[in-house]
C-alpha cells in the first residue's frame, strides 16, 4: 500500500470529513454519490457513467482483490474521486496485478480513505448528491468548500460526448451473424457488446454525435443506446436519432441513458433525483410478467412517465414497463405499435451484469426477439 498523508473532504453545504489519502495526492471536486455494491469495485472505477462524480463506497472493505487487466469496462478511470472507509493493507487475489490504491495514484485520482463513509452516505441520503471537494494540499474546509461552490452542477451537464469514442468500431459476432446493431456509445461499457455478440450481434460503435444518416448507411437490423453520464436533457442529438429511427421502424434498446434519451423521444420529461440509484442490489419489477430483479444501477435522472396509463405518442402506444420497488421511479419504457408488436424498449439499469446480478439479462434476448419479429414483418410486407 503506498504511503497516505492527511486528506479533507468538503460537501458543498460545509460537512467535512478528515482523513487519509488513497489513491493520487492533490485536489479533486464532483458531485458527491454513494453505491451500496458490496463487490465489483474495478468495474464502478472504470464505467464512464460515473465521470465527474466523486463515488462513496458504502462497503467498508474496499480493494482486497486488487486490481486486474480484465475486468476494467473502459480504457481508464472515470469518477472524478473515491472515498473509502477502510481500504485494504494488500490484496488477495490470484488475478491481482496491482492494488487498487496503486492503480488510483497511476491514473491521477484523488481519493479519501478512513473516513465514516455510514456518516457520509446518511448525510447524503437526506441531504441529497451535491457537489464535493477532495484534497490533501488544503487543510481549511472554508476555503476547499469555497472551491467547491466555484465547481459546475451535474444539473445541465452535457457529458456523453466526454467520454464517448471518438472513432467508431467494430465487435463482431460470435460464431454465425445473425444481426447488425448500431450502438450510440454515449458512455458504452465494454460488456455491453460482447453480451449482444454473443447473440450473433455484430456490433457497429459509434460516438455520440452521429447522425441518422451514419445510423442508416450500415443497414442496421437494430438501434442501441447505451449508458452514460450527465443530464439526460441535454441529449437533444441523440434524441433525433432516436426520433428518426423510430419513424423508420428500426427496432431500438436502450438502457440508463439510453433510457433517459428514449423517454424524451416519446415525448416525456425527465428530472433529477434526489441521490440517485447506485449498486448492484437494486429491486425491479417488470410489470408485464411480474418478476422482480435484483439489478445493477448508476443514474441520478430519471425519466418522468405516468405509471398506470398508456400514452400515445407519434410512433405508438408507450407504457412503463418497469418499475423501482424502492421508491417507485420509472425503470423501463416499451414501445408497440398499432398491432400490438413490440418496437422499442429501454430500462434504466444495466443488464450486462459487470459487475452485478444476471437477472436482467433476458433483455438482450428480448431485442433479438424484436429484431426477428421486424424481420418476419418486412418479409410477409
Amino acid at each position: 500500500m503506498t504511503t497516505s498523508q492527511p486528506a479533507l473532504l468538503v460537501l458543498e453545504d460545509g460537512r467535512a470529513f478528515r482523513g487519509r489519502s488513497y489513491g493520487a495526492a492533490g485536489e479533486t471536486f464532483g458531485e458527491a454519490v454513494f453505491s451500496t455494491g458490496m463487490t465489483g469495485y474495478q468495474e464502478t472505477l472504470t464505467d464512464p457513467s460515473y465521470h465527474r462524480q466523486v463515488v462513496v463506497q458504502t462497503a467498508p472493505h474496499i480493494g482486497n482483490t486488487g486490481v486486474n487487466d480484465d475486468d476494467p469496462e473502459s480504457g481508464r478511470i472515470w469518477v472524478a474521486g473515491y472515498v473509502v472507509r477502510d481500504p485494504a493493507r494488500r490484496p488477495s487475489s490470484w488475478r491481482s496485478a496491482r492494488s487498487l490504491d496503486e492503480e488510483l495514484a497511476a491514473q491521477g485520482v484523488v481519493g479519501i480513505s478512513g473516513i465514516d463513509t455510514r456518516a457520509l452516505t446518511r448525510h447524503l441520503r437526506e441531504r441529497g448528491a451535491m457537489r464535493v471537494g477532495i484534497s490533501t494540499v488544503e487543510i481549511d474546509p472554508e476555503a476547499l468548500r469555497q472551491r467547491v461552490l466555484d465547481s459546475p452542477e451535474m444539473l445541465g451537464a452535457d457529458l456523453a460526448a466526454e467520454v464517448s469514442t471518438q472513432e467508431p468500431y467494430v465487435v463482431r459476432a460470435d460464431g454465425e451473424r445473425r444481426f447488425t446493431v448500431v450502438a450510440l456509445d454515449l458512455g458504452i461499457k465494454t460488456m455491453t457488446p460482447r453480451r449482444l455478440a454473443e447473440r450473433g450481434i455484430e456490433v457497429h460503435v459509434l460516438p455520440a454525435t452521429a447522425t441518422i444518416d451514419d445510423v442508416v448507411s450500415l443497414r442496421p437490423d437494430g438501434l442501441f443506446l447505451s449508458n452514460g453520464p450527465g443530464d439526460p436533457a441535454t441529449g437533444d442529438g441523440p434524441m433525433r436519432v432516436v426520433q428518426a429511427a423510430l419513424e423508420r421502424d428500426l427496432p431500438f434498446f436502450g438502457i440508463c441513458f439510453g433510457n433517459q434519451v428514449f423517454g424524451r423521444a416519446l415525448g416525456f420529461g425527465t428530472y433529477k433525483l434526489g441521490y440517485g440509484h447506485r449498486g448492484i442490489n437494486q429491486p425491479v419489477q417488470d410489470r408485464g410478467t411480474g418478476k422482480v430483479e435484483v439489478t445493477a444501477h448508476n443514474h441520478g435522472f430519471a425519466v418522468d412517465a405516468p405509471l398506470h396509463e398508456t400514452v400515445r405518442t407519434p410512433y405508438g402506444s408507450a407504457e412503463v414497463s418497469h418499475v423501482c420497488l424502492n421508491d417507485d421511479v420509472v425503470e423501463g419504457l416499451a414501445l408497440r405499435g398499432s398491432d400490438g408488436r413490440l418496437k422499442g424498449f429501454s430500462v434504466q439499469y444495466h443488464p450486462e451484469a459487470a459487475a452485478g446480478p444476471h437477472d436482467a439479462a433476458y433483455l438482450f434476448d428480448r431485442f433479438t426477439d424484436v429484431m426477428t419479429a421486424n424481420a418476419s414483418s418486412e418479409e410477409n410486407a
